[in-house]
């Protein structure tokens, strides 16, 4: 068995695929990467991908399949997985050499367990390339360092601290028993990818290294600004397959339920403060939809995250709240360098 399964999702990535995919083959021999081409047209991605698997047949798939968005590339790479582990690495970020040493050491040691670590986790960076700036987003405040623990273990996540698709190594048999089913077509879908298998997940490993490389920069990336408010409809569909996928009451551990309660709050305060960007009734009577949604599909958790400091701030009423909301969101963009 292969320790680690790395998926590549791409689309029009010939650009630059290769220098992430040379970061992964640092990783050594034990593992296969999976090269997803998700329908590129405008240049040549899939002949790349194919060579490629061409050059390294041990090591590197290329699957070639009709577009569906980033959340279908990640299913194939679901389906397709045979190591113990999965990871995605989107085409233009990369993982950093000396970080993955320590990550590949651990990974290595659960071939040999009966019960291997569901959920493996490592810091990230920003690396916000046009103003040479990088920001590291660890969780060292939140989980013990370099030993198992379980969700009553955890401590305080602070507001800008999430577990990211960039952060997560899942055991790959979890991800196929939870079922998890990322939406087509569809951008912010890493949300759900992370968040719906936390429920099923026992046991998890920290280790404080910088292991992911998060490019941010280009202009028609999905976190840019207006790119986000032009996509509007679809973080509110990965909103509500969010709402939908998991009952929170039915989670026993009350840090682990806690935890997914803020990170729903997020999603819900992301929604309204794009909404919000705009002035115009249609995206006024949307915000409206998107509560009127979680109210009536928990009316207790509806309460819950619309209390929330994220969203009593966001959501305050008049064109005064709605400066006020916008700010916020603004201080929060310039400290924590998200996009």
């Amino acid at each position: 068995m292969k320790t680690v399964s790395f998926v590549v999702p791409c689309y029009n990535s010939a650009e630059y695929m290769d220098t992430c995919i040379n970061s992964l083959l640092k990783c050594g021999e034990d593992i296969e990467i999976i090269i997803v081409d998700d329908g590129s047209t405008k240049d040549n991605t899939g002949e790349k991908a194919r060579e490629w698997e061409h050059s390294y047949p041990d090591i590197i798939r290329a699957i070639c399949k009709e577009n569906g968005g980033h959340g279908s590339a990640v299913n194939a790479g679901i389906d397709a997985a045979e190591g113990l582990y999965f990871k995605v690495v989107d085409s233009d970020d990369w993982l950093n050499e000396d970080a993955m040493k320590h990550v590949m050491a651990y990974l290595r040691r659960q071939l040999e367990r009966k019960d291997p670590t569901d959920l493996v986790i490592a810091n990230y960076v920003y690396e916000k390339v046009s103003e040479q700036s990088r920001t590291i987003m660890h969780y060292r405040n939140v989980f013990p360092v370099e030993r198992e623990f379980g969700w009553n273990d955890i401590g305080h996540f602070m507001q800008s601290q999430y577990l990211l698709m960039h952060s997560v190594i899942y055991r790959t048999d979890l991800l196929k028993v939870c079922g998890v089913r990322l939406p087509e077509h569809c951008f912010y879908v890493d949300n759900v990818f992370v968040y719906t298998p936390l429920p099923y997940v026992k046991s998890l490993y920290y280790l404080d290294v910088d292991m992911y490389r998060y490019y941010i920069g280009r202009s028609d990336q999905s976190v840019n600004e207006s790119i986000m408010l032009s996509r509007i409809d679809q973080q509110l569909r990965v909103t509500r397959t969010m709402i939908d996928a998991v009952d929170l009451h039915s989670i026993k551990e009350k840090k682990l339920m806690k935890y997914m309660v803020n990170y729903l709050s997020m999603m819900m305060c992301i929604c309204s403060i794009f909404l919000r960007m705009r002035k115009d009734d249609e995206a006024n009577q949307k915000r409206n939809d998107i509560w009127g949604y979680l109210e009536q599909h928990d009316e207790k958790l509806y309460r819950h995250v619309r209390s929330s400091m994220l969203n009593i701030g966001t959501n305050l009423p008049t064109e005064l709240g709605r400066r006020i909301g916008l700010h916020g969101y603004h201080i929060a963009q310039k400290i924590f360098k998200f996009n």
